[in-house]
């Protein structure tokens, strides 16, 4: 199930005002034209900024979320009529032929649950035409991300339009490798709502993701670094062969 920061329509609604910085999506694109993709399926669209991004550039995109909040904030956007949308997950797609798969952000370590990871590589390959690549990004358990999850490190004071000014904070309330989970805090003040969104990431090390890869008949072609945060994160690129 997706978090509430998703799945509420309030929050939902602020998500993109509150992560206006998307860098981490070049590598995507770059890997796109890398690869001469022109169908897409983006798991974890979320609120679609990453689909409306391909379709902007003539591709055909389909985004899946479970989510549905997410999914109408992404309806609801110019452009998103060139997107198909399906809210699910990945093992709920139809009979697709796509080129390129993608997991962009967090989606790949939201994905906590063993069984429920294994169905989505299956899932994944299943879309990809022979020769089509999946591409997804993970922390480096090494590099000790949830260290910095404080709220002195995340306090901010968000305005956003239409809707005033947000404060919003994330503190760690579980640690349990391979599991961490951390608790968002958003307060609204235009009326003084406080609402909370739990999350939990599954940190994985490399080997162990190139080993569920190879199990369900990929090939790892490259492991790279996110251009954006050099250093912390694997960049998955796996093909059907």
């Amino acid at each position: 199930m997706a978090d509430d920061c998703f799945r509420h329509p309030r929050l939902a609604a602020i998500q993109d005002s509150l992560e206006p910085d998307r860098r981490d999506l070049d590598a995507y694109l770059h890997i796109r034209e890398e690869t001469g993709a022109r169908r897409v399926l983006d798991i974890g669209c979320g609120t679609g900024v990453f689909a409306l991004l391909l379709a902007g550039r003539g591709i055909d995109v389909v985004g899946i979320d479970p989510a549905q909040a997410s999914v109408d904030v992404a309806r609801a956007k110019p452009g998103s009529e060139r997107v198909r949308w399906i809210c699910g997950d990945a093992t709920a797609l139809p009979p697709l032929r796509v080129d390129l798969a993608t997991m962009t952000a967090n989606v790949a370590q939201e994905i906590v649950d063993p069984d429920t990871w294994q169905k989505t590589l299956g899932a994944a390959h299943e879309a990809l035409r022979p020769g089509g690549h999946l591409v997804f990004e993970t922390r480096d358990p090494a590099r000790r991300a949830w260290e910095e999850w404080t709220p002195e490190n995340s306090y901010r004071v968000t305005e956003i339009p239409g809707v005033g000014s947000v404060e919003t904070w994330v503190q760690l309330t579980e640690m349990s490798r391979p599991l961490v989970a951390f608790r968002w805090t958003y307060v609204f003040a235009a009326d003084g709502q406080v609402l909370t969104s739990d999350s939990t990431l599954r940190f994985r090390e490399r080997e162990e993701v190139e080993a569920d890869l190879v199990t369900h008949g990929y090939v790892v072609t490259d492991v790279r670094d996110a251009p954006d945060r050099p250093g912390r994160e694997f960049v998955f690129l796996a093909r059907r062969p």
